[in-house]
């Protein structure tokens, strides 16, 4: 049976001792802010999105059979049922739900009546994000590469061989730069999308911790942006969170350490709740920023809190 609460977490967060470090994790957690649980009793919940108004959404990619929705009051519901193996989710500026179905090989767009239509077919999706003007760009972790779906349907490889094992990716708010996350490596990549939609310029832009069995991979997995431009990547050690120059604010660690912790996203009221999906459960924590909606039209930085 799978159940919803709201119930205390971890507290503790890690703070990393970095010269010049001008956005702590101080700046982001509220005293006080702890993990709360939205969601649990799945087998392995991936894929977290949010919509315009921060209803939740995500998938159990390993035994789920529907993608589950959790509302402003907590309450988790199945939002589109017979949608089994989906590894990544995003909603677009045109109110459809894009996503990886990493079991059936494919990328698929959910319509606002829920009908499916595929976009392409013997793929290998992981994770993908759609920018407002159309563009799908996803990852394809074993043959490392990203490719990038245009708005007349037309597939590209934009990217082959750069990052060893492309995972989670993301959009800065001004849609100017792609992220991407590396699952064999410890850096986490950036690239520039130029105005006809190809990629230009890779670099290995944030350094993760890594564990100390596998100094050379942090395993960097699913990710998310603040409105503040700061990047929030899953790996091996947590939650890590970068500045928009690339340097590390700190490490949040998961709410289940012992767990994987492999997508994150803002959601709720305001957007300003971190949600993290932590093996089989879904854990929630207030923040005092807000989640940088790939949906919205591009917007620049906003004002940091003093």
């Amino acid at each position: 049976m799978h159940r919803t609460l709201f119930t205390l977490g971890f507290a503790a967060f890690l703070t990393l001792p970095l010269t010049a470090q001008d956005m702590p994790l101080s700046q982001i957690l509220p005293e006080g802010s702890q993990w709360e649980l939205v969601a649990e009793g799945y087998e392995f919940t991936d894929g977290l999105t949010a919509d315009a108004e921060g209803n939740l959404y995500f998938s159990d990619v390993k035994r789920g059979n529907a993608v589950f929705k959790v509302d402003a009051k907590g309450k988790v519901s199945e939002f589109i049922p017979n949608a089994p193996g989906i590894s990544g989710l995003k909603w677009g500026a045109d109110g459809r739900l894009y996503a990886c179905v990493s079991k059936e090989q494919r990328v698929v767009v959910f319509g606002t009546d829920k009908a499916l239509t595929e976009l392409a077919k013997e793929v290998r999706p992981n994770d993908l994000v759609v920018t407002h003007d159309g563009n799908l760009y996803f990852t394809m972790t074993p043959t490392s590469e990203i490719r990038r779906i245009d708005p007349a349907g037309k597939m590209t490889v934009v990217s082959s061989g750069v990052v060893t094992k492309p995972n989670g990716i993301a959009l800065s708010r001004d849609q100017g730069t792609l992220a991407v996350s590396d699952h064999g490596g410890k850096f986490t990549w950036t690239f520039r999308i130029e105005p006809d939609g190809t990629l230009a310029h890779p670099g290995n832009y944030m350094t993760l911790v890594t564990p100390g069995e596998t100094p050379e991979v942090a395993k960097g997995d699913g990710m998310t942006t603040d409105i503040h431009g700061r990047y929030y990547v899953t790996s091996a050690e947590g939650i890590q969170i970068f500045d928009p120059t690339g340097r590390l604010c700190g490490v949040l660690p998961a709410p289940d350490p012992a767990l994987p912790v492999v997508s994150c996203c803002f959601a709720g009221p305001d957007h300003s709740w971190l949600h993290v999906a932590n093996g089989g459960k879904i854990w929630r924590r207030k923040t005092t920023t807000k989640g940088a909606l790939g949906f919205e039209a591009p917007k620049a930085y906003d004002v940091l809190p003093k």
